[in-house]
C-alpha cells in the first residue's frame, strides 16, 4: 500500500496530521522524527513553512478536515471525563450533517467488513466462554476495529461452550455515525494524546489533535501550570477549533 498523498482541496497542515496518524506511515517509520520528515516533505511544504509547522505540531498539535481515512467514532469509554474541560457539548450526527462523507465511511467499513471473520478462542475480540454460555437468541456482537454488528441466534449444543452461536448476517445499521463536538477523546494511535471535535469558523466540524503522548503533564502543580499557561499566553489562546486553544484548556 502506498504512503498517503495529499488531496487537492487539503491544507498541508491537515495531511500532515492525516500522514502522521497513519497506519502504513506509523509501521515504515516508528521513529517519530522520521514520520514527521516524511509527511512534511509529501505536503510540499518549504523548508522555512515547514520548520514553523514542526515547531506548532509539537508544541501545540495540529487540526484535520474530515475524511473517511481520520474519522473515528469514540466509544463512551475513551472520551476523556476524568478531565473538566469547561465546555459545550453538542451531539453531532455526520450521516446527517455530512451524508456525502458517511457514504464513504460506510463503503470504507463495508471494504473492511468483507474481511471479517468472528473471532478466535485465544483472540482479544473474542468474549470469554462464560459469556459465549449465556448468550441469548440474537446475540448482537459489534467487532471493535470496524465498528460492524453481527446477530447470532443461539442453535442446538456444543460441547466446548454448551452453546452454538450461528452468525446471520450483519445488523442492517452501521454504527458510530453519532460523536460529541467539544468533548475530548482520548487517541492511543496518536497522532496526538487526546483529538476532540469541533465546528470551526465556517461552521465544518473539524478534528483537532492535541497533547504530547509521551508526557504526563502536570497541571495540578501550580508553579508548572503558571509557566505553562505563561509560556504560551493561555490568556489569548486563539479559536477554539485550534490545538493551542485545547492544549491550554488541558493545563
Amino acid at each position: 500500500m502506498p504512503l498517503p498523498e495529499r488531496n487537492k482541496d487539503e491544507s498541508r497542515e491537515s495531511f500532515v496530521s492525516r500522514c502522521m496518524s497513519d497506519e502504513k506511515v506509523q509501521k515504515e517509520y516508528p521513529d517519530k522524527a522520521q514520520r514527521i520528515a516524511i509527511c512534511m516533505s509529501k505536503s510540499g511544504a518549504s523548508l522555512i513553512t515547514a520548520a514553523d509547522m514542526l515547531y506548532n505540531f509539537e508544541t501545540y498539535g495540529s487540526e484535520e478536515d474530515l475524511t473517511e481515512d481520520n474519522w473515528h467514532c469514540p466509544a463512551e469509554a475513551e472520551y476523556a471525563d476524568d478531565i473538566d474541560w469547561g465546555e459545550e457539548v453538542e451531539d453531532w450526527d455526520v450521516s446527517v450533517a455530512k451524508p456525502g462523507l458517511w457514504e464513504n465511511i460506510r463503503k470504507k467499513k463495508e471494504r473492511e467488513g468483507k474481511k471479517y471473520r468472528p473471532a478466535k478462542p485465544g483472540d482479544k475480540d473474542r468474549p470469554d466462554p462464560e459469556a459465549w454460555k449465556k448468550a441469548q437468541s440474537k446475540y448482537v456482537y459489534e467487532n471493535p476495529k470496524t465498528g460492524e454488528r453481527f446477530t447470532f441466534i443461539r442453535q442446538g449444543n456444543y460441547k466446548k461452550d454448551g452453546v452454538m452461536l450461528v452468525y446471520k448476517g450483519k445488523a442492517a445499521e452501521y454504527q458510530g455515525r453519532k460523536v460529541k463536538l467539544g468533548k475530548p477523546f482520548r487517541t492511543p494511535k496518536g497522532p496526538k494524546k487526546f483529538s476532540v471535535y469541533v465546528k470551526n469558523d465556517k461552521g465544518n466540524v473539524v478534528k483537532v489533535n492535541f497533547g504530547d503522548p509521551n508526557m504526563e503533564i502536570k497541571r495540578d502543580d501550580p508553579a508548572r501550570r503558571k509557566s505553562f499557561r505563561a509560556r504560551h499566553k493561555c490568556d489569548t489562546p486563539g479559536p477554539r477549533w485550534k490545538a493551542r486553544y485545547w492544549s491550554c484548556k488541558k493545563w
